[in-house]
Protein backbone atom coordinates (compact mmCIF):
# COMPACT_ATOMS: atom_id res chain seq x y z
CA UNK A 1 0.00 0.00 0.00
CA UNK A 2 1.11 3.55 -0.71
CA UNK A 3 -0.31 6.78 0.73
CA UNK A 4 0.20 10.19 -0.88
CA UNK A 5 -0.47 13.62 0.63
CA UNK A 6 -0.72 16.72 -1.56
CA UNK A 7 -1.05 20.13 0.10
CA UNK A 8 0.75 23.39 -0.66
CA UNK A 9 0.79 24.11 3.09
CA UNK A 10 3.81 22.10 4.26
CA UNK A 11 2.79 22.42 7.92
CA UNK A 12 -0.64 20.88 7.24
CA UNK A 13 0.89 18.13 5.10
CA UNK A 14 3.41 17.29 7.81
CA UNK A 15 0.77 17.24 10.52
CA UNK A 16 -1.44 14.92 8.46
CA UNK A 17 1.50 12.58 7.82
CA UNK A 18 2.19 12.51 11.56
CA UNK A 19 -1.42 11.64 12.36
CA UNK A 20 -1.36 8.82 9.81
CA UNK A 21 1.82 7.38 11.37
CA UNK A 22 0.13 7.61 14.79
CA UNK A 23 -2.87 5.67 13.45
CA UNK A 24 -0.77 2.71 12.30
CA UNK A 25 1.40 2.81 15.43
CA UNK A 26 -1.70 2.76 17.66
CA UNK A 27 -2.96 -0.40 15.95
CA UNK A 28 0.53 -1.99 15.95
CA UNK A 29 0.64 -1.99 12.16
CA UNK A 30 3.54 -1.24 9.87
CA UNK A 31 3.05 2.20 8.35
CA UNK A 32 2.87 1.95 4.53
CA UNK A 33 5.06 3.95 2.18
CA UNK A 34 4.04 7.60 2.34
CA UNK A 35 5.07 10.53 0.12
CA UNK A 36 4.31 14.23 0.40
CA UNK A 37 3.79 16.64 -2.49
CA UNK A 38 3.19 20.37 -2.35
CA UNK A 39 1.63 20.88 -5.78
CA UNK A 40 -0.69 18.88 -8.00
CA UNK A 41 1.61 18.66 -11.02
CA UNK A 42 4.30 16.85 -9.02
CA UNK A 43 1.83 14.31 -7.69
CA UNK A 44 0.43 13.58 -11.15
CA UNK A 45 3.98 13.07 -12.44
CA UNK A 46 4.61 10.39 -9.80
CA UNK A 47 4.79 7.05 -11.69
CA UNK A 48 4.05 4.84 -8.67
CA UNK A 49 0.85 3.33 -7.32
CA UNK A 50 -1.54 5.71 -5.60
CA UNK A 51 -3.72 3.67 -3.25
CA UNK A 52 -4.87 6.33 -0.76
CA UNK A 53 -4.49 10.03 -1.58
CA UNK A 54 -5.17 13.10 0.56
CA UNK A 55 -5.74 16.15 -1.65
CA UNK A 56 -5.95 19.81 -0.72
CA UNK A 57 -8.50 21.57 -2.92
CA UNK A 58 -6.95 25.00 -3.35
CA UNK A 59 -3.33 24.84 -4.54
CA UNK A 60 -1.20 26.93 -6.91
CA UNK A 61 -1.38 25.62 -10.48
CA UNK A 62 -3.83 22.76 -10.88
CA UNK A 63 -6.28 22.38 -8.00
CA UNK A 64 -7.22 19.25 -6.07
CA UNK A 65 -10.44 18.74 -8.02
CA UNK A 66 -8.51 18.44 -11.29
CA UNK A 67 -5.87 16.20 -9.72
CA UNK A 68 -8.54 13.90 -8.28
CA UNK A 69 -10.29 13.59 -11.63
CA UNK A 70 -7.02 12.66 -13.36
CA UNK A 71 -6.14 10.10 -10.69
CA UNK A 72 -9.52 8.39 -11.03
CA UNK A 73 -9.12 8.17 -14.81
CA UNK A 74 -5.76 6.41 -14.48
CA UNK A 75 -6.48 4.33 -11.38
CA UNK A 76 -10.23 4.08 -10.62
CA UNK A 77 -9.69 2.21 -7.35
CA UNK A 78 -7.71 5.08 -5.79
CA UNK A 79 -9.25 6.11 -2.46
CA UNK A 80 -9.32 9.91 -2.38
CA UNK A 81 -9.80 12.19 0.62
CA UNK A 82 -10.44 15.87 -0.12
CA UNK A 83 -8.96 18.10 2.59
CA UNK A 84 -10.14 21.72 2.63
CA UNK A 85 -11.83 24.52 4.51
CA UNK A 86 -14.11 25.29 1.53
CA UNK A 87 -17.30 23.22 1.51
CA UNK A 88 -18.49 24.82 -1.75
CA UNK A 89 -16.28 22.31 -3.59
CA UNK A 90 -18.13 19.32 -2.15
CA UNK A 91 -20.60 18.79 -5.02
CA UNK A 92 -17.89 19.00 -7.66
CA UNK A 93 -15.63 16.61 -5.77
CA UNK A 94 -18.40 14.02 -5.33
CA UNK A 95 -18.78 13.72 -9.10
CA UNK A 96 -15.62 11.64 -9.30
CA UNK A 97 -16.43 9.54 -6.20
CA UNK A 98 -14.32 11.09 -3.48
CA UNK A 99 -14.17 8.66 -0.56
CA UNK A 100 -14.47 11.25 2.23
CA UNK A 101 -14.29 14.98 2.80
CA UNK A 102 -12.07 16.21 5.68
CA UNK A 103 -12.30 19.76 7.00
CA UNK A 104 -9.34 21.86 8.10
CA UNK A 105 -8.04 21.95 10.74
CA UNK A 106 -7.78 18.15 10.69
CA UNK A 107 -9.60 16.44 13.54
CA UNK A 108 -7.40 13.52 14.62
CA UNK A 109 -10.22 11.27 15.86
CA UNK A 110 -12.32 11.84 12.75
CA UNK A 111 -9.30 11.11 10.56
CA UNK A 112 -8.71 7.83 12.40
CA UNK A 113 -12.35 6.74 11.92
CA UNK A 114 -12.26 7.53 8.21
CA UNK A 115 -8.85 5.99 7.66
CA UNK A 116 -10.10 2.77 9.25
CA UNK A 117 -12.97 2.70 6.73
CA UNK A 118 -10.56 3.41 3.88
CA UNK A 119 -8.37 0.46 4.85
CA UNK A 120 -11.41 -1.82 4.89
CA UNK A 121 -12.24 -0.78 1.35
CA UNK A 122 -8.63 -1.12 0.22
CA UNK A 123 -8.32 -4.60 1.71
CA UNK A 124 -11.57 -5.72 0.12
CA UNK A 125 -10.44 -4.48 -3.30
CA UNK A 126 -6.88 -5.81 -3.16
CA UNK A 127 -7.18 -8.97 -1.06
CA UNK A 128 -6.80 -12.39 -2.69
CA UNK A 129 -7.99 -15.79 -1.52
CA UNK A 130 -6.93 -19.33 -2.37
CA UNK A 131 -9.84 -21.45 -3.59
CA UNK A 132 -9.14 -25.14 -3.13
CA UNK A 133 -10.90 -27.49 -5.54
CA UNK A 134 -10.47 -31.16 -6.43
CA UNK A 135 -8.46 -30.07 -9.46
CA UNK A 136 -6.06 -27.77 -7.60
CA UNK A 137 -5.73 -24.44 -5.81
CA UNK A 138 -6.60 -21.17 -7.57
CA UNK A 139 -5.75 -17.67 -6.33
CA UNK A 140 -8.55 -15.18 -6.99
CA UNK A 141 -9.02 -11.49 -6.08
CA UNK A 142 -11.79 -11.15 -3.50
CA UNK A 143 -13.30 -8.37 -5.60
CA UNK A 144 -13.80 -10.86 -8.48
CA UNK A 145 -16.06 -13.10 -6.40
CA UNK A 146 -19.72 -12.40 -7.22
CA UNK A 147 -21.38 -14.86 -4.86
CA UNK A 148 -21.13 -18.31 -3.33
CA UNK A 149 -23.94 -20.81 -3.82
CA UNK A 150 -24.70 -24.16 -2.25
CA UNK A 151 -25.99 -26.59 -4.88
CA UNK A 152 -26.95 -29.81 -3.10
CA UNK A 153 -23.70 -30.99 -1.55
CA UNK A 154 -21.57 -28.72 -3.72
CA UNK A 155 -20.32 -25.23 -2.88
CA UNK A 156 -19.89 -23.20 -6.06
CA UNK A 157 -18.00 -19.90 -6.12
CA UNK A 158 -19.12 -17.68 -8.99
CA UNK A 159 -16.47 -15.18 -10.13
CA UNK A 160 -16.24 -12.68 -12.97
CA UNK A 161 -14.31 -15.15 -15.13
CA UNK A 162 -15.40 -18.68 -14.13
CA UNK A 163 -16.99 -20.91 -11.48
CA UNK A 164 -15.10 -22.96 -8.90
CA UNK A 165 -16.37 -25.94 -6.90
CA UNK A 166 -14.79 -25.44 -3.48
CA UNK A 167 -13.84 -28.28 -1.15
CA UNK A 168 -14.80 -26.02 1.78
CA UNK A 169 -18.32 -25.39 3.03
CA UNK A 170 -20.34 -22.18 3.34
CA UNK A 171 -19.39 -21.61 6.99
CA UNK A 172 -15.69 -21.69 6.10
CA UNK A 173 -16.17 -18.96 3.51
CA UNK A 174 -18.47 -16.89 5.72
CA UNK A 175 -15.66 -16.84 8.30
CA UNK A 176 -12.90 -16.25 5.71
CA UNK A 177 -14.23 -13.50 3.44
CA UNK A 178 -14.29 -9.86 4.67
CA UNK A 179 -17.54 -9.25 6.52
CA UNK A 180 -17.82 -5.62 5.42
CA UNK A 181 -17.99 -6.78 1.78
CA UNK A 182 -19.94 -10.06 1.99
CA UNK A 183 -23.37 -10.91 3.40
CA UNK A 184 -25.05 -14.29 3.82
CA UNK A 185 -28.52 -13.55 2.48
CA UNK A 186 -29.76 -17.14 2.69
CA UNK A 187 -28.39 -20.45 3.94
CA UNK A 188 -27.47 -21.22 0.31
CA UNK A 189 -26.01 -17.84 -0.69
CA UNK A 190 -23.17 -15.54 0.35
CA UNK A 191 -23.07 -12.41 -1.83
CA UNK A 192 -20.44 -9.78 -2.56
CA UNK A 193 -22.07 -6.42 -1.85
CA UNK A 194 -19.96 -4.72 -4.53
CA UNK A 195 -21.73 -6.73 -7.24
CA UNK A 196 -25.33 -6.04 -6.15
CA UNK A 197 -27.38 -4.58 -9.01
CA UNK A 198 -30.78 -4.48 -7.29
CA UNK A 199 -32.83 -6.38 -4.72
CA UNK A 200 -36.31 -6.82 -3.32
CA UNK A 201 -37.69 -8.78 -0.37
CA UNK A 202 -36.86 -12.17 -1.87
CA UNK A 203 -34.16 -11.85 -4.57
CA UNK A 204 -30.81 -10.11 -5.08
CA UNK A 205 -29.67 -9.43 -8.64
CA UNK A 206 -25.90 -9.53 -9.07
CA UNK A 207 -23.32 -8.53 -11.70
CA UNK A 208 -25.78 -6.75 -14.00
CA UNK A 209 -28.35 -9.55 -13.59
CA UNK A 210 -25.94 -12.34 -14.55
CA UNK A 211 -26.68 -14.07 -11.23
CA UNK A 212 -29.40 -13.96 -8.62
CA UNK A 213 -29.40 -15.00 -4.98
CA UNK A 214 -32.21 -15.72 -2.56
CA UNK A 215 -32.83 -13.20 0.21
CA UNK A 216 -34.60 -14.53 3.30
CA UNK A 217 -37.45 -12.19 4.23
CA UNK A 218 -36.37 -11.99 7.86
CA UNK A 219 -32.93 -10.82 6.67
CA UNK A 220 -34.19 -8.10 4.33
CA UNK A 221 -33.81 -5.22 6.81
CA UNK A 222 -30.39 -6.43 7.93
CA UNK A 223 -29.23 -6.85 4.34
CA UNK A 224 -30.48 -3.40 3.33
CA UNK A 225 -28.62 -1.82 6.26
CA UNK A 226 -25.42 -3.72 5.41
CA UNK A 227 -25.67 -2.71 1.76
CA UNK A 228 -26.22 0.97 2.51
CA UNK A 229 -23.34 0.91 4.99
CA UNK A 230 -21.13 -0.64 2.31
CA UNK A 231 -22.14 2.04 -0.21
CA UNK A 232 -21.42 4.76 2.33
CA UNK A 233 -17.93 3.36 2.91
CA UNK A 234 -17.14 3.55 -0.80
CA UNK A 235 -18.13 7.18 -1.29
Amino acid sequence: MRILICDDDQTTAGQLAGYIRDFFKRDHLKCPDMDLYFDGESLLADPGEKDIVFLDVEMPGVDGIYVGQQLKKKQPDTIIFMVTSYTEYLDEAMRFHVFRYLSKPIDRKRLFRNLKDALKQYNCASEKVAIETRQGVFTVPVSDIICLETQGRKLVIHTLTRDFESVHNMQFWADTLPKNCFFQSHRSFLVNLSHVSEFDHSLIQLASHRFEAYLTRRKYTEFKAAYFLYLESTR
